[in-house]
This record gives C-alpha cells, structure tokens and sequence, in this order.
C-alpha cells in the first residue's frame, strides 16, 4: 500500500497525518512548533521529526515506510528565497529517507490551509491566530499575499499583536500615562499574576513564548464585551489591520468584482463582537460577491489534498 503524508507546520503546534491513496487516515501525531523563526532551525527539525515518527510508529501492519507523495505546510516559509533553508529542515538526516523529492511540496501553512477551506478558483484565506497572514489565489492560477512577516516585522490581526497592545495599554495605565483600563486587573488576574512586578518577571524572566503572550488576546476580548474603552479600541484597530490585508490581496488578484471565498482561520475570529463582526461589515461594503466561510477542516488536511493531487 502506498502512503502520503501531510504536515502541518503550524506556530504554535504541528499536526501530521498519513493516508492511503483513497484519502483514508491511517495515522496521526502532533508535535510542537514547526516555525523556524519562532523556535530556530534545530528545534524545528527536532518537532518535525518528532510529529511525523510519532505518527509513523502509531501506523500498523507496515515492515518498511516510504512515501509516495508529501506536502508539508510550514509557518514561516515566507518567501521563496528561504527554499534551501527549509529544505535542510524537511530532507534532514533522520527524515529524508522516507521522502520523495521529485514528490515532496514544500509550501507556507496558509497555502494548505486555503486548500482544505475552499475549492472554488478565486478564494483568499485570512490567518489570524497567534500569528496573522493572508494568502489567496485566483482563476488563472496567480497566488498573492499579505502580511505575515511575523512578531518583529508585520502580524498585524494577529493575538500576540492585539496581546501586545493590551500589555502597553496595561502599563500605560499604571503608570498614570495613559487611561485607566480594565486590562489592568482581568490581565493580572487571568495570568494568575499579583502585581506589576511579577508581571515584569512573567515577560522578561523566561524564554520567549509568543504563543503564551498571545493567549492574552482571549481576555482582550473579554474585557472589551464589559465595555472597556482601551480593548474595543485594541480589537477594532486589529479588524483594520485584518481588512488592509485582505484587501490587498484582493487587489492584487483582481477579485474586487467577482465572486470569492473568504476563508476565516485562528482564534481571534471566536471574538465575535468586536473583531469578527467588524471586519465583516467593512469586507460585504466593499466587496458586493464575498463569501465568508469558517474552515471546518483542519489545515493538515489541506496538506493531504496536495500531496494527493501530487501524485
């Protein structure tokens, strides 16, 4: 029986799965981030290993594995100049047995995520969870992104954004410079965290977390649904930011006429109110044919879709 494997490499955890050539799901694994930028190349390997022999070892009945199509959908992959470096991650020493390259898709996580959201022809995917991107293509087979140059660069929509505004406009109130805001007590309190000091020490005294920071967007949304002024400021900026990007990419395949899926993916969108609903009611004013649709698959499979496709 041949075998295909799916990833995805997500930034905050990796999800893999292997199939038959039916599409029947033989196994699955996850593992933790697979984006490079967030993790660095070596631990990336080490959680792409981990998920994939994780999933091949809960596979049955197989004496060798090889195989015969893979795609792997990985956060960080942003432009096509980084190809070599993740190429080293995907066909590393331990992996690349098992792998086909002349069968092996190698593509950032939007990419999949779009597949398993929509099969229509002119469709645009928007990613804002801990991290944000927007990635679309169009009728005639052109592909165009927005956005997604992670924390330091552009993740604007995203939670660890939304987290980090909700975090300055935290400290601005204590320190008296800026409005008081209910952040200053719901963000204390849902970090389990006594006072500024220890927040200090939360943020600082460890090992970068961008995942854990962007958790905080969850209580943004909370306090901004009591009516706090700051977060429903923080949230509706952040819509602004979403709609820019899809806008652009919009523009960029020409769809501002015609009839497009807008695939909505990441935590954000469960804050409904003040994030989800503003954004889709600046999207239907500008684009008369936009379909919105929630992804009801998870991305990996997307993955599958592609490396089926492949074959």
């Amino acid at each position: 029986m041949d075998l295909i494997l799916g990833v995805d490499g997500g930034g905050t955890k990796t999800t893999v799965n292997i199939v038959d050539t039916n599409g029947k799901l033989l196994a699955e694994a996850t593992s933790e981030s697979s984006n490079c930028k967030s993790v660095k190349i070596k631990k990336t390997i080490e959680n792409l290993n981990y998920g994939v022999f994780s999933a091949i070892n809960n596979l049955q009945g197989f004496n060798k594995i090889f195989f015969k199509s893979t795609c792997f959908g990985l956060s960080g992959y942003d432009y096509n100049g980084e190809l070599d470096i993740y190429k080293k991650i995907v066909f590393n020493n331990k992996l690349r047995s098992y792998l086909d390259p002349n069968k092996t898709i190698i593509c950032n996580d939007t990419r999949i995520g779009l597949e398993a959201g929509s099969d229509k022809k002119d469709r645009i995917m928007i990613v804002c969870g801990t991290g944000s991107n927007t990635f679309g293509m169009n009728s005639y087979g052109k592909e165009a992104r927005a956005n997604g140059w992670d924390y330091i660069l552009g993740d604007e929509g995203s939670g660890y954004e939304i987290a980090i505004k909700a975090l300055r406009a935290l400290m601005r109130a204590y320190d008296g410079r800026g409005s008081h805001t209910l952040l200053l007590e719901t963000i204390l309190a849902d970090l389990n965290i006594e006072s500024i000091p220890d927040l200090i020490d939360w943020t600082y005294g460890r090992p970068f977390l961008k995942d854990e920071i962007a958790s905080i967007a969850k209580t943004v949304c909370r306090t901004a649904e009591m009516g706090d002024k700051a977060s429903i400021e923080i949230l509706a900026n952040e819509a602004e930011e979403a709609f820019i990007s899809i806008i652009t990419v919009a523009d960029k395949l020409n769809l501002a006429d015609k009839d497009f899926d807008l695939v909505f993916v990441g935590n954000v969108f469960k804050c409904e109110k003040y994030f989800k609903n503003v954004l889709m009611r600046k999207l239907e004013n500008r684009f008369l044919k936009i379909n919105f649709k929630p992804l009801t698959e998870e991305p990996v499979k997307g993955a599958i879709k592609l490396a089926l496709k492949y074959l």
